[in-house]
């Protein structure tokens, strides 16, 4: 039911890492020659792709949806942890309603399954809520909560955000606070991270602290600006009310209601918004995480309703079934459609076939979901990393003036690509070249209704005829 693509970093910062993990061919993004990103994720992928290789099931079909299946069933685990914590804290009747909450949202719907580090981090984030010493809890021990805190912060070192408040507030109330730190934080953390340097080592082959890395280039450099940046209020006026959707009102109802003792998620959330609103790169899914805390409060919300609970019911689940189809099927769907094409050249087993993307960078999945070594090439689109106040990236000279470009890339014809793949917006301002050197348009599908700037409604293939 999720068909459609949603940012880059779901294939270019997992699939791809797992499948040149695996298969000792593909493409790495510039973070990963900065050793801005760690490893540990992608292993995940790359222990499945192993599997696959050694039983000989090592298809592109299964490359690209069995990881989606893994992610799917780890989400899954946490939406059922989340139910079990508010049966255990509560009763079954307001777990009954925070389940319900949590399945129908169309955001988790359309982010649940996706190979991004913030689905990843949004059911680290659940587990450890589960474990979390919260009042009124059995739990005792913070070792088993603090062990999945750690692993979020491996897997995307902004993890961490979220949890200052919780494990703050736990520290102020804990009466042994040096056993707290020597005894559980210290040993978790020696552990966790040791086996990230690891792995990290392995594979970069130097030592690498890439989480601090990261946190140095996204939030002390404040690097992810190149990629676009939005007012701080952004995520107040339209990324939290977008994910949460028509939760809202009962979010803001729950919150009132629930019992004190879950303040401090409450706290946790207003926090996290708080935090990232600070940064000038905003993105929908950097908040995805909090959701499943919203979804606490809306079934306090929703268990309290009498007369109006049927309706509520009824609308929460017509509210988010639209938008979670709509983006799930139809809106940006184009970009793994595509893919389908791009395969067949594979089967033709033609070594002379090349394939350009004339698209902004990292619009389409790259070789994890073609699995055979043609030759492609993309815009690229790296940052400046040596601060040059006249830095432009492949891709935006490329936009400047698309003819000039290409027939500078391309005065030697002998070095023309087989295939071009771009967005239907770029056909008529190439069209001149198309046409002198033979091409023709050999696939088109639909990508969405929604186009805007250097992104088409369509994607079109084409191919040189001699």
């Amino acid at each position: 039911m999720v068909q459609t693509s949603f940012v880059p970093d779901e294939y270019w910062q997992s699939l791809e890492v797992a499948h040149n993990m695996t298969f000792n061919y593909g493409y790495l993004t510039w973070e990963w020659n900065e050793g801005l990103r760690g490893f540990s994720y992608p292993l995940v992928f790359g222990g499945i792709y192993k599997i696959l290789y050694w039983i000989g099931k090592d298809d592109v079909w299964f490359l690209i949806w069995i990881p989606r299946l893994a992610q799917s069933i780890f989400s899954s685990l946490a939406d059922v942890r989340l139910y079990i914590l508010m049966r255990k804290l509560e009763n079954a009747e307001l777990a009954k309603w925070v389940y319900f909450c949590q399945m129908c949202s169309w955001f988790t719907w359309f982010c649940a399954t996706r190979t991004l580090t913030n689905t990843m981090e949004a059911v680290l984030g659940t587990f450890a809520l589960y474990y979390y010493p919260l009042e009124g809890s059995r739990t005792k021990n913070s070792t088993k909560y603090l062990i999945f805190v750690a692993l979020g912060f491996i897997i995307r070192p902004t993890a961490v955000i979220l949890w200052i408040p919780l494990v703050f507030c736990q520290f102020l109330k804990e009466k042994k606070k040096i056993d707290l730190l020597v005894q559980q934080c210290l040993p978790v953390g020696l552990f966790t991270f040791g086996i990230s340097f690891v792995i990290d080592r392995v594979f970069y082959g130097k030592w690498t602290f890439v989480q601090w890395n990261f946190l140095k280039f996204n939030v002390l450099q404040n690097m992810g600006a190149f990629y676009g940046s939005h007012p701080w209020h952004w995520y107040i006026t339209q990324g939290f009310p977008v994910i949460i959707s028509t939760h809202f009102p009962f979010f803001i109802h729950g919150s009132i209601l629930a019992p004190r003792r879950y303040r401090i998620l409450l706290v946790a959330v207003i926090w996290t918004v708080f935090v990232y609103s600070m940064l000038s790169h905003k993105e929908f899914r950097f908040i995805y995480p909090v959701l499943p805390l919203c979804m606490v409060f809306c079934g306090f919300s929703i268990t309290r309703l009498k007369w109006w609970k049927k309706p509520a019911v009824g609308f929460l689940i017509i509210s988010n079934l639209l938008p979670a189809l709509y983006t799930g099927l139809i809106h940006q769907r184009g970009a793994l459609d595509i893919m389908s094409y791009i395969q067949q050249q594979c089967k033709a087993e033609n070594m002379s076939t090349s394939l350009l993307v004339l698209m902004p960078c990292h619009s389409i999945p790259y070789y994890s979901h073609v699995h055979c070594r043609i030759k492609m090439n993309f815009l690229e689109c790296p940052p400046d990393l040596s601060d040059h106040d006249s830095y432009v990236d492949e891709a935006d000279l490329f936009y400047v003036s698309p003819m000039a470009w290409l027939n500078a890339e391309f005065y030697n014809t002998t070095q023309l690509p087989t295939h071009l793949v771009m967005f239907s917006v770029l056909e008529q301002e190439i069209l001149p070249f198309l046409t002198a050197h033979h091409y023709m348009k050999t696939a088109s599908v639909f990508h969405t209704q929604l186009p805007e700037g250097r992104v088409g409604s369509h994607i079109y293939m084409y191919e040189q005829k001699t």
